[in-house]
């Protein structure tokens, strides 16, 4: 990856819907040069979608948390199926160490609170963290060795 890729990525990052004509002229690359470059970068698997980021609390989630699951009552396999389905669910993730799974949700009010937590006790020792502010809450991710 070199920098023109690597300003490709912040551009888009930052912008996801930036027409071809507008990267090229930030780029200072033709536009069969810039698509070029973006299909690469996707052919790689360093681009994995284009998507719009929404506002939890825009649309009546409110409440956001993250969740702890651990001393698992099922296999991890049935949990990760069960998962899946649970609409509320942002992010999961299998990690090492005493918690099975550390898990991002977004509910509606303290309500959905209980009703997330209430569906999850069954399949082990749930604990639960709400989110009180965000610091850094989205990061454009970018090779270690740039700025």
């Amino acid at each position: 990856m070199d920098q023109i890729d690597i300003d490709l990525l912040k551009l888009l990052q930052s912008d996801s819907r930036m027409p071809i004509s507008e990267l090229s002229k930030h780029l200072a690359l033709s536009r069969p040069s810039v698509s070029e470059r973006v299909h690469r970068l996707q052919e790689r698997g360093v681009i994995k979608e284009f998507s719009a980021r929404v506002s939890p609390a825009a649309v009546g989630r409110d409440t956001t948390l993250f969740i702890q699951i651990s001393e698992l009552k099922i296999t991890p396999l049935e949990f990760e199926r069960l998962i899946k389905e649970e609409t509320d669910v942002i992010e999961c993730h299998r990690v090492t160490g005493q918690t099975s799974y550390f898990i991002k949700a977004a509910v509606s009010k303290i309500e959905g609170l209980a009703l997330l937590v209430d569906r999850l006790i069954p399949y082990g020792k749930i604990n639960t963290s709400v989110v009180l502010s965000s610091p850094v809450s989205y990061r454009h991710i970018l090779p270690q060795d740039t700025k």
